[in-house]
């Protein structure tokens, strides 16, 4: 119970930390990823207070020396996902009734943990199991982790300030309970920082969480589990299950009790998770809640007045930074054909250069792709247009795998803007580039709206403002994140909230106050001080 109106730290932005030479951050970042290659970390399942070490396991091996072996995983089976089950809600009995400040200090001392003494082994192991760069890692494991984990328990109090009016015969209150049941959190490997807030967004807010990691990304997966234990979150409130897809995933959306889902990965997982939920809508005791970003073909478009060298620099790092492994990342582009031979000839500049390699190798701007799978529909696509009548590589299309899953950074140019990789998510490495005539502005921005099923991010770069409002308003449904002279990716906690429409999600904004509405259940409470004695009213008077 209460005794103030608290108010928590004001959230603000982790500084990202620069790792140049000499710096004290490089150093421990490098010494944690030599430790990580040096021994063999074995991934437990937690569930409740237990870390179960089942026999069945899967090995963890760094994308860009798939040889090495740098420990494994254990996987559950459908017992284990059931017990789990049974922990959280076990634990939310008192998890559900805890004050909000309690949990407000176990998740902001999350925060202060990753952003002192976990930083370097967080982005260590982000680096060697996900194969990112220092950089990448920083932004990512580091910053947005410790960026939603302090702007959540900001956002938390401003929701619970939220309250209807009252007047002086009646008090009016809001109460904002967690559901009535336990979460299933399901996370993709790409980005640690959402695998750490997509369970703990909906623990903050009093829920209970059954979570599915990736399997490649197991190792920094382990690190968040001991970061929230010595954090202090009860046992059962978060629970780390890692088994077979399918078979967890029936057992989850099977149970009474399932209360929603926190999703980030590919869309036609969503749609078939969507569909087992409508199958099962009879079992539950309420309407799940259903929460999902997923895929993306994110553009680009350059007017004739772009300036050549800042759309070169969008393209390079917007589609090959991670290797283009964001569903933000540019996968398409539109470009005037007036401005193409600069743009082309910068490109050609900035691709030269980029070196690719091990992040262990700090110069490294690229490293390689998440897994063979990956490696070979990202190469089955180049080889394509390798041989397409209708499109060209200007630039890459060499791939390796003999040591890591290696993509060049390539550059397709169609003159069929219904090309294949115009319209396909990639994932990977690979920008397909449409020019359009100077005159077809208005046409062109009706291609890129009428051409992908996507709609998360999306850039225009203009030096004219009447372009910029008209690209704002034809592209207003095809981008949920839309951006204005700048690259399509790197939204920010507090300052850019995250999530697409159509068949990239459901919208809800990661890093807003609007995904953490979608954790909570309202309930208006009216008391009434002085309680009516006569059920007559004065208009029934004689």
């Amino acid at each position: 119970m209460g005794k103030g109106f608290f108010k928590v730290p004001k959230a603000v932005n982790d500084p990202i930390r620069t790792y140049a030479p000499g710096t004290p951050e490089r150093d421990a970042v490098l010494a944690a990823y030599k430790d990580f290659y040096s021994k063999q970390t074995e991934v437990p399942v937690y569930i409740g207070n237990k870390e179960i070490k089942t026999g069945d396991t899967g090995e963890i091996r760094p994308p860009h020396d798939h040889n090495k072996v740098v420990g494994m995983y254990h996987r559950a089976s459908k017992t284990h996902v059931n017990e789990a089950i049974d922990t959280a809600l076990e634990a939310r009995k008192q998890w559900s009734q805890l004050p909000w400040e309690q949990r407000a200090g176990i998740f902001l001392k999350a925060a202060e943990l990753i952003e002192g003494p976990y930083r370097a082994t967080i982005n260590a192991a982000t680096m060697v199991n996900q194969s990112k760069t220092v950089f990448q890692a920083e932004i990512d494991s580091a910053c947005e982790l410790v960026d939603f984990l302090r702007f959540n328990v900001q956002y938390m109090t401003e929701i619970y300030a939220e309250q209807p009016e009252s007047t002086s015969g009646a008090w009016n209150r809001l109460e904002y309970r967690p559901l009535e049941g336990f979460i299933y959190c399901i996370s993709p490997f790409n980005f640690t920082a959402i695998a750490g807030n997509l369970p703990a967004s909906a623990a903050l807010m009093g829920n209970v969480c059954v979570w599915k990691p990736s399997d490649h990304q197991m190792l920094s997966a382990n690190v968040i589990m001991q970061i929230f234990k010595e954090a202090g979150v009860p046992d059962g409130v978060i629970n780390m299950v890692n088994a077979d897809p399918v078979m967890m995933t029936e057992e989850v959306l099977s149970h009474a009790d399932f209360a929603g889902v926190h999703f980030t990965g590919s869309t036609s997982v969503f749609k078939n998770i969507w569909s087992q939920i409508g199958q099962n809508i009879h079992t539950y005791k309420t309407y799940p809640r259903i929460v999902g970003e997923t895929g993306g073909k994110d553009f680009i478009v350059a007017h004739k007045t772009a300036i050549p060298q800042q759309v070169a620099t969008a393209i390079v790092r917007g589609a090959f930074e991670f290797q283009g492994q964001k569903c933000s990342a540019a996968s398409r582009a539109y470009i005037s054909e007036s401005i193409w031979p600069e743009v082309k000839e910068l490109l050609a500049k900035d691709i030269e250069s980029i070196k690719m390699g091990s992040p262990e190798d700090l110069t490294n701007f690229m490293t390689a792709v998440i897994h063979e799978g990956s490696f070979d529909k990202l190469a089955s696509y180049i080889d394509k247009a390798k041989e397409a009548s209708d499109a060209q590589i200007v630039f890459g299309g060499g791939y390796d795998k003999s040591k890591g899953w290696f993509i060049e950074p390539t550059v397709i140019v169609t003159t069929n803007p219904n090309y294949e990789t115009m319209e396909t998510e990639l994932f990977g490495p690979v920008i397909t580039i449409f020019i359009y005539e100077d005159s077809k502005w208005e046409e062109t921005l009706k291609l890129v709206d009428e051409t992908s099923i996507y709609a998360l991010t999306g850039a225009v770069l203009s030096q004219d403002r009447y372009a910029l409002s008209q690209a704002t308003t034809a592209l207003q449904n095809c981008a949920g994140n839309f951006y204005l002279n700048d690259k399509p990716t790197g939204a920010v906690v507090g300052q850019q909230p995250f999530g697409g429409a159509r068949a990239s999600g459901t919208n809800d904004k990661a890093g807003s106050k609007l995904n953490l509405l979608r954790w909570v259940s309202p309930r208006m409470i009216k008391e009434t001080f002085v309680t009516p004695t006569d059920y007559r009213y004065p208009f029934m008077g004689k």
